[in-house]
C-alpha cells in the first residue's frame, strides 16, 4: 500500500493471541513515562534520558501521530490483552528515498521482558509490514551489545547482515550497529 513516506495511513490496530498493538494514546501516557525510566530502555534506545513526562506527551501527541498522519512512522503501543498493562512499544519507520523499505524497532518494559510478548508483537507487525503495507524489506538495527534485542530479531527469522561501524547516533555518541533484515518470504 504505501512505499513511500508522505502518504498517510489510517491507525491501525493489530491483535494477536496475547496482545492488542494500537497507536498511542493519552491514556497511555503515565505507563510510558513510568517504563522509559528503565535505565535499559534509555541505554539502548533513542528516549530521552532523563525521561520526562513531557517526553511521553510529546511521543504521544507529536511522535506518533504525525507519524501515522504523515505514513513515516507507524508507531504502536502493545498492550497485554487481559490486564491492558502496557508491555512495550512497536514501530515501523518510513525512510524517503527507500521505496519498499521500512526499519523496525521495539522496547519492551522491565517487567514484561523473558516472556515472549516482544517476539510475538514484532511478528504482528512484521507481518503487517511485509503484506498489509507491501514493503519488499524489514530492517533492524541495534546497537552492538543489546543481545535481548537482537534475540527477539533471531526469534522474529531477520537474517543477520553485518555491523555497521560507528553508526547510530544516540545523544552524540555514535555506536557500532548490527543490522538485519526479514523479507516476505522469510515469514514463517
Amino acid at each position: 500500500m504505501t512505499e513511500q513516506a508522505d502518504t498517510p495511513v489510517d491507525p491501525v490496530v493489530l491483535t494477536t493471541e496475547r496482545l492488542i498493538l494500537r497507536p498511542p494514546q493519552a491514556c497511555d501516557l503515565e505507563a510510558l513515562f513510568e517504563a522509559c525510566q528503565d535505565e535499559e530502555i534509555q541505554r539502548w534506545t533513542v528516549v530521552p534520558s532523563p525521561y520526562r513526562f513531557e517526553d511521553a506527551e510529546y511521543f504521544v501527541n507529536d511522535l506518533a501521530a504525525n507519524g501515522w498522519r504523515t505514513g513515516e512512522a507507524l508507531i504502536w503501543c502493545v498492550l497485554e490483552r487481559g490486564s491492558g498493562a502496557l508491555v512495550g512499544t512497536q514501530a515501523i519507520t518510513l525512510t524517503p528515498g527507500r521505496t519498499g523499505s521500512g526499519e523496525v524497532g521495539w522496547w519492551a518494559a522491565k517487567e514484561h521482558r523473558g516472556r515472549g510478548f516482544t517476539v510475538e508483537a514484532a511478528r504482528a507487525v512484521a507481518r503487517y509490514g511485509l503484506t498489509e503495507l507491501g514493503l519488499r524489506r524489514l530492517e533492524w538495527q541495534a546497537y552492538v551489545g543489546n543481545d535481548g534485542s537482537r534475540a527477539v530479531a533471531d526469534r522474529v527469522g531477520y537474517r543477520f547482515e553485518g555491523t555497521l561501524r560507528s553508526y547510530a547516533e544516540q545523544r552524540g555518541v555514535f555506536h557500532d550497529s548490527w543490522v538485519a533484515s526479514l523479507l516476505a518470504t522469510d515469514l514463517d
